[in-house]
């Protein structure tokens, strides 16, 4: 255990102050089932409590039959009803870029016209640029180790440059939304430059953004020091950034920006939680845990097949290699059963742009996991249980290919889902106009009070 260099008690103390904690306050799954608390918000099979209602998103993993069972089906998600297969389809046929699309249809709730989609790129492109000072003053002058951090107080910081920052307004509302999507990017790519020149000892470069470029264009123009990048790779990224555009409501980052948007609080301090709650391993940092696991399987599977493969996975579920955890990272999802859209559709475009490179074995070893973990587990476990390859399986090794650290995984991922955050911010404040507030069941027996 590492601890900060400062605290208000030495080690010994707190670790006894700890360990008496988890002795007296200690709640286990069975007390929680007893007094049929949904732990996590979810019912007892698994699916999520039902919450509210959103026009923004549907994710479609699994029917009911009559007595209420779980049928598994191939997964489909949908962005205001249309399918997101069918939207990347028509950009395969028209070979466009499709992120600024997709944020109009999620903000806006309508696809846009060629007027309005253009007007919308110029609005998107045009607000890039940080305000004059802010990169050397929030970003250069404070540089986090963890990039999520820093953009969670580079957001925030935002607030002092808005001249009606709490104003919830639809109108409000909306501008602030669409600066946020078009100067996240930016603060991203700041931050890991400061992060690489103060803690990687790494020469320092920022490039102001240029014009006329898509979402994905300007990322990788921004990233790269010789601003250089193929149209096939920012197709690859605008790909990735379509299918992390937006989850539905009950996803633990989108629910954290209704939750704050139901108390009123602006929409800085909202987008910063939900990039917080992105941070999290179990929820945005899971790409990067894939990425792990598979440098860990390729040291230690000298011969990638079937065989030696299910070996490998036997021993990563039983706890005996990888972490430790026991965990397939990459492997199964709370609402998809038999697949996961969003993988599939980026497989499908990741194994031609690995295809003859570098990367194609570690593709292989991603795919041989897809098709043999589910095996594995249910051998293992003695179950027969559907279990799919989610979209972290493969969008790590996309990040990859397209040159981006470790570093930038999970707030690539933010970047694609702010504007899935400002919808659900927008409907929950026009709409639902109800603070959210679950309820907790207190089990600690009342005692009376005496010093000791």
């Amino acid at each position: 255990m590492i601890y900060p260099k400062q605290r208000a008690l030495n080690k010994e103390d707190l670790e006894k102050l700890c360990a008496s904690y988890r002795k007296h306050n200690f709640i286990d799954a069975d007390t929680s089932e007893s007094y049929g608390a949904k732990r996590g918000l979810r019912n007892a099979d698994g699916t999520g409590v039902l919450a509210g209602l959103t026009n923004i998103c549907d994710v479609v993993g699994y029917e009911k039959d009559e007595n209420g069972n779980i049928i598994p089906i191939d997964g489909k998600l949908y962005y205001r009803g249309y399918d997101v297969a069918e939207i990347l389809n028509e950009r395969t046929n028209q070979n466009r870029f499709l992120f600024e699309e997709i944020c109009w249809l999620l903000l806006f709730g309508e696809l846009p016209n060629k007027d309005e989609l253009k007007k919308f790129s110029l609005l998107l492109d045009n607000h890039r640029e940080l305000p004059e000072g802010f990169a050397e003053t929030m970003i250069f002058s404070a540089p986090s180790k963890n990039i999520m951090n820093k953009m969670m107080r580079s957001v925030l910081a935002m607030y002092a440059y808005d001249e009606d920052p709490d104003h919830t307004s639809l109108e409000n509302v909306m501008a602030q939304s669409i600066q946020l999507i078009s100067q996240l990017p930016t603060m991203m790519i700041y931050a890991y430059q400061a992060k690489v020149h103060a803690f990687d000892h790494g020469s320092l470069f920022f490039h102001y953004p240029s014009k006329n470029l898509s979402s994905a264009e300007h990322i990788l123009a921004i990233a790269r020091d010789n601003q250089e990048y193929t149209k096939e790779e920012a197709k690859l990224l605008d790909t990735c950034m379509v299918l992390h555009a937006d989850h539905g409501g009950g996803n633990n980052s989108t629910f954290t920006s209704r939750v704050l948007s139901s108390t009123g609080s602006d929409t800085y301090s909202t987008i910063a939680a939900a990039i917080g709650s992105l941070k999290g391993p179990k929820h945005g940092g899971a790409n990067l845990k894939v990425n792990q696991q598979l440098a860990d399987i390729l040291e230690n599977v000298k011969v990638i097949n079937d065989k030696n493969m299910m070996t490998y996975l036997r021993k990563i579920i039983q706890k005996k290699a990888s972490d430790h955890s026991g965990l397939i990272y990459g492997m199964g999802h709370a609402v998809y059963t038999k697949s996961d859209p969003r993988a599939q559709l980026l497989k499908k475009q990741l194994k031609e742009v690995v295809k003859n490179t570098p990367y194609e074995k570690e593709y292989e070893v991603l795919d041989a996991i897809e098709r043999l973990a589910p095996i594995v587990f249910n051998e293992d476990k003695n179950t027969n249980k559907n279990i799919c390859a989610n979209i972290d399986l493969y969008s790590g090794l996309v990040y990859k290919v397209l040159g981006f650290n470790n570093d930038l995984f999970t707030p690539l991922f933010a970047i694609a889902r702010i504007p899935g955050w400002c919808a659900h911010r927008i409907e929950e404040l026009e709409f639902a106009n109800r603070i959210i507030r679950p309820a907790y069941k207190c089990i600690q027996k009342t005692r009376k009070y005496s010093k000791k």
